[in-house]
């Protein structure tokens, strides 16, 4: 009986200490979302003005409460005046602590928002937006708000759930799921706060590609993806991000926000009971450090290629801190020495130690970074869409900025704030057909219409090739990218349109920084602020950045200002209307009206100088081995390195009498060591094959785990068959050392 006693005292006693335990972790994770809220610091001048400037029926001259509008919605500045006044009344610091007035503006601007309940046709403001600022204002005011208003705003606030139509795995279920988090902190209700915080936990896991439960063969279904299951959203396996089953990459919008809420929880929810499991921060670590710092100038500029609609947003491509990255070394040691470096790059500016070449085969993306420079190539297939929608009337003009688009940076400012005066029809890297002008914005969204897309890399050095059938013209060309240390190589081929309009590739648009100076004829020479066609020449350079043509080229320069506003594309009521003028530097190559199977050859050399390109280091380096609609192909005789894109079956002389066939299409990369091969590196862009089937006219016997080289006496070649990657991982690339 007393041991009976004992027991039951002792169950009783440790469930009174767990219960005390969990209301203890629950006020101090309330105390630190608190403390977060309080870091924007107080203006008291601004604080002093919205008091006397608020409105006896508790509104505040200058917003439009009309507009309700997916373009408007000016009432986000209502609930944000609320949340700086409620800042104010909780800093001891400010001279509004605790102040009446204060409080009273708050709760009559609290009581016209109940009253109204103002709804937007955008469901994120009714179901993200607003409910955020709700919850923050309750947090930072606390018991000390009307008990009637705060009744009354809890159904406001209660629109962010995690069952809400806006809560879709993805990129907002997580923000959702943290407004719902933190209004239950408010209230004090632990049993659903425990349930929510599970939610936000298991948000971060990779998911199934949006197409994969169908397989390939959906691209012969004229309807796309329209007929599919939402799914698909969120991390994919190759560490880009997908918010929407459109396919379209996502990490540099939906995929930044959803890392740091997850991050935001990760610290609030550290040493106590909700802390998150181990594993889930290493996957987070590898988003965040594979798939958003790969996506980005050095690991800390967003890459121009990888913006959508939000190009049209003024200071998009501003610089990212550091708070990501030193919150993530808070939670965990995995990864740290590299977290620790993008910190010093993004707060001390140092130079990156990782080169990659970085292929995201869900996304259709390309980066590639070395020390001094970086540069992407964006593509899109019968797997993905070319661009997302303009939302919101946003990005208004951006039919064509995925159309193998390849922009350049070594400083990681080349592009800032162009968008306003930018050229929409000459896009860096692309082809495209020089219209009168842009469809609707209605025609911007379009399924990519060839298979044969991809890129093969072993981490450090890559190709990339799109089979490019425009969606928007009767225009095809077949497009691939070499990348090495010091330069890259690009080539055109079967370059074709029906139409009668000029066809154009632009090698570059970008910030004019400096002079440009040209070369033809050994000749070189700094030209004027104009447009002008020049012909034969060599190379140019710009602002650190050499285009070199392996032949004499004619090509089109204008370095003169251009004009627009933010306002032609992006037609949100904030947007600033005013002219913007900007230098531009634009660098093109005119096909012709009509043309027909017309080419081109350039090589970019990154972060060098005048006098290096008078060397001709990169002519030297590189030899354009061949540029045909069938087979694209390029030696770095430095390196020793053969790149070779087979859009169908063939072969090619890489060496002297050495001989590589391929008996599929795909992508092909040999490293040459001596007379033999060290490695090859291969890839499927259309994601059929199991295997390829090589051979190389050299001597190669071995045998490895996904591989096998068997010597063929009579034939005097090697027969490599490789396995290729299947399902999550079809289009990754694959490399066998010899």
């Amino acid at each position: 009986m007393k041991i009976t006693v004992f027991i039951l005292i002792l169950v009783l006693s440790t469930a009174f200490s767990n219960l005390c335990n969990a209301q203890s972790d629950f006020a101090k994770i309330k105390e630190r979302v608190v403390k977060e809220l309080m870091k924007s610091e107080v203006d008291d001048s601004r604080v002093e003005k919205l008091i006397e400037t608020i409105k006896e029926d508790g509104t505040w001259p200058g917003i439009n409460y009309e507009d309700v509008s997916r373009t408007g919605f000016e009432h986000r500045n209502h609930y944000g005046n609320m949340v700086v006044l409620a800042r104010a009344y909780n800093s001891k610091s400010s001279k509004f602590y605790k102040n009446k007035k204060v409080k009273d503006s708050i709760e009559l601007a609290l009581k016209n928002w109940v009253d109204h309940d103002y709804f937007c046709d955008n469901w994120w403001h009714n179901q993200v937006g607003t409910p955020n600022g709700f919850v923050a204002l309750m947090l930072l005011v606390g018991d000390d708000l009307d008990k009637g208003l705060v009744e009354k705003a809890q159904p406001i606030n209660g629109r962010a759930h995690i069952n809400a139509g806006g809560a879709r795995p993805g990129g907002d279920r997580i923000k959702i799921a943290g407004i719902e988090a933190k209004n239950m902190l408010f209230l004090g209700n632990n049993q659903k706060f425990d349930e929510v915080v599970i939610v936000i936990e298991g948000e971060i896991k990779y998911v199934e590609w949006v197409g994969e439960k169908y397989g390939y063969s959906f691209r012969n279904i004229p309807t796309g993806f329209s007929n599919r299951e939402p799914g698909g959203r969120g991390i994919q396996y190759d560490n880009s991000f997908h918010h929407r089953i459109d396919g379209v990459n996502n990490t540099l919008s939906y995929g930044l926000s959803y890392a740091d809420a997850f991050v935001e929880w990760a610290i609030y929810t550290n040493g106590t009971q909700y802390s998150f499991s181990e594993d889930k921060l290493e996957g987070l670590i590898n988003y965040y450090l594979d798939g958003i710092c790969k996506t980005a100038v050095f690991g800390k500029y967003p890459d121009v290629g990888a913006k959508n609609r939000s190009i049209s947003r003024e200071g998009t491509l501003h610089a990212f801190n550091a708070s990501t990255a030193e919150r993530l070394l808070l939670t965990s040691d995995y990864r740290k020495n590299e977290l620790r470096e993008i910190v010093d790059i993004r707060n001390n500016g140092i130079k990156p130690t990782t080169s990659h070449a970085t292929f995201y085969w869900h996304s259709e993306h390309f980066s590639f970074q070395r020390p001094d420079w970086f540069t992407s190539v964006r593509m899109y297939s019968t797997r993905t869409y070319n661009m997302e929608e303009p939302y919101n009337s946003e990005g208004l003009f951006n039919h064509h900025r995925g159309d193998g688009t390849n922009h350049i940076s070594v400083t990681g400012d080349e592009y800032y704030d162009i968008a306003p005066v930018f050229d929409y029809q000459k896009v860096p890297g692309a082809t495209i057909l020089q219209k009168p002008e842009l469809p609707s914005e209605r025609e911007i969204q379009k399924l990519g219409l060839t298979n044969f897309v991809g890129a093969v890399t072993d981490g450090k050095y890559a190709a990339a090739a799109f089979d490019f059938r425009s969606p928007h013209d009767p225009l095809i060309a077949r497009k691939a990218w070499f990348f090495f240390d010091e330069e890259y190589v690009c080539l055109g081929a079967g370059i074709s349109c029906k139409t009668k309009l000029p066809v154009v590739t632009a090698l570059n648009q970008c910030l004019l920084k400096g002079d440009v100076t040209i070369s033809g004829g050994n000749k070189k020479s700094v030209i004027s602020k104009n447009e002008k066609e020049f012909e034969n020449i060599d190379w140019i350079f710009q602002d650190g950045i050499g285009y070199v043509f392996p032949k004499p080229t004619t090509v089109n320069i204008k370095n003169t200002k251009a004009s627009g506003s933010w306002w032609d594309i992006n037609k949100q009521t904030d947007s600033p209307k005013a002219k913007v003028e900007l230098d531009v530097f634009k660098l093109w190559l005119d096909h012709g009206e009509q043309p027909s199977d017309e080419s081109y050859e350039y090589i970019v050399v990154p972060a060098t100088s005048i006098e290096k390109l008078e060397k001709n280091n990169s002519k030297d380096n590189v030899t354009v081995l061949i540029n045909t609609p069938e087979l694209q192909a390029v030696k770095h005789v430095t390196l020793n390195i053969a790149e070779v894109v087979f859009y169908k079956a063939g072969e090619i002389e890489i060496s002297d009498d050495k001989i590589l066939t391929s008996d599929t299409p795909g992508i092909v990369m040999v490293k040459l060591k001596d007379n033999g091969v060290s490695e090859i590196s291969v890839s499927d862009p259309n994601r059929e094959l199991r295997k390829m089937h090589l051979t190389y006219s050299t001597k190669i016997e071995k045998e490895g785990e996904n591989f096998k080289a068997i010597w063929n006496e009579k034939k005097h070649v090697s027969e490599i068959s490789i396995d290729l990657p299947q399902d999550n991982y079809a289009g990754e690339s694959v490399s066998i050392k010899l």
